[in-house]
């Protein structure tokens, strides 16, 4: 027998040992969905789950009251892997993300693994990555270098295909600030410097650019300020700009362009302007073929047929950030029937019973068996990393 195959075997055993502990879990994640930033019970909850499987938990974690660092055993193996875990739910529409769902297959699939890091010679550390709706905790953590030290990371997303990876859309959120000078409207508009015109040129440019900018270029914009009085000449606008692409270079060149929008806005109105990010920058997902091979191969020895388009955008996340700092992954499992959008009532449906728990065992076996698929073997370590160098 192959250690693969050894190591698989392993795999399914924890898998099913510990399967209904996880699916009760998801399942009262679900019925008591926090928020982005507020997950204070749900991160809880995972870390008691975690620290009762003999996991040394560091929480909070990278700054983040809802964040947290598993680790089990001394460590010290030639190789870390990341198995990144989403927690957070939308408000409203509580889980409709299936984020209950997906970080109980990263939990289990951290579990299925933590015996088998000596004949991986890995490290097997499970990441809490809280805000994933809002702030993008993997950003933060991207910022302060914590994921430079893993050899690959990895999580499982819910949605209406099979996926072996998606592509995603980088984004930017930027509030553009200007300034001017008011003045009574009536009686000296000449003395004022009208902020809210500003806003308007800066909009007619934006208008302009996106009829020359590339297919899945995505620019909207609203007005968060604009003047309090009819009678006033507006001294203070606001326009806080949303720009998407699914490939980060471009999405830079974007924002460059946003910007001399603003500045030529505010040139032409005669009043200054300034910005500041409102979330940090989602970029888009850097691909790696040979993890992408090696999860394909995974979701071939699980039955699952990958039934789905990925040039297809599917959105935005903050894993994005952690593709650029090592090797990532980011597959998604059907949960849905086709056609089914995430972030909908009909999504969150869908987050508990059998279909949900039989998404949580294949999860978890999708991320053990990529896992160990490459890292008995040299030659797929080796080529992972030329593939993220490249």
């Amino acid at each position: 027998m192959s250690k693969y195959l050894e190591l698989k075997n392993k795999i399914i055993e924890e898998i099913n040992k510990n399967f209904a502990d996880l699916t009760a879990l998801s399942d009262d994640l679900a019925d008591n969905p926090e928020v982005s930033g507020k997950e204070y019970e749900t991160s809880k909850k995972i870390v008691e789950l975690l620290r009762g499987r003999g996991f040394d938990v560091e929480y909070p974690f990278a700054d983040l009251e809802t964040a947290f660092k598993a680790v089990y055993g001394a460590g010290g193996h030639k190789y870390k892997i990341a198995i990144l875990t989403e927690y957070d739910a939308l408000p409203e529409i509580g889980h409709a993300c299936g984020h209950n769902v997906s970080g109980a297959i990263s939990v289990l699939a951290g579990i299925a693994l933590k015996d088998l890091q000596d004949e991986l010679d890995a490290d097997i550390h499970i990441i809490g990555t809280p805000e994933e709706e809002d702030d993008g905790a993997k950003c933060s953590m991207c910022d302060k270098g914590i994921f430079k030290e893993y050899d690959m990371a990895m999580m499982v997303h819910l949605y209406d295909q099979n996926l072996s990876y998606c592509t995603l859309n980088g984004l930017a959120s930027i509030m553009y600030n200007f300034h001017g000078k008011a003045s009574h409207a009536g009686a000296a508009p000449w003395d004022g410097q009208n902020a809210l015109n500003a806003a308007q040129l800066m909009l007619h440019g934006i208008d302009c650019i996106r009829g020359c900018s590339k297919t899945d270029t995505r620019l909207n914009s609203v007005v968060h300020q604009g003047g309090f009085a009819g009678g006033s000449i507006p001294e203070e606008a606001k326009v806080e700009t949303w720009i998407r692409y699914p490939e980060y270079g471009y999405l830079e060149k974007l924002m460059k362009r946003v910007d001399n929008c603003a500045e030529g806005a505010a040139l032409m109105a005669e009043c200054t302007w300034d910005k500041y990010e409102t979330a940090q920058v989602y970029k888009s997902m850097k691909r790696n073929l040979t993890g992408e091979a090696a999860i394909e191969e995974s979701f071939g020895e699980l039955g699952l047929e990958l039934n789905g388009d990925p040039s297809k955008l599917f959105g935005s996340s903050d894993i994005g950030n952690v593709s650029f700092e090592c090797p990532a992954f980011h597959p998604t499992i059907q949960l849905t029937p086709a056609g089914v959008p995430i972030h909908t009532r009909e999504f969150l449906a869908c987050v508990k019973g059998e279909k949900a728990h039989k998404c949580i065992e294949d999860g978890a076996k999708l991320i053990a068996f990529t896992v160990a698929k490459i890292f008995t073997d040299e030659e797929k370590i080796k080529a992972m990393k030329a593939d993220f160098e490249a």
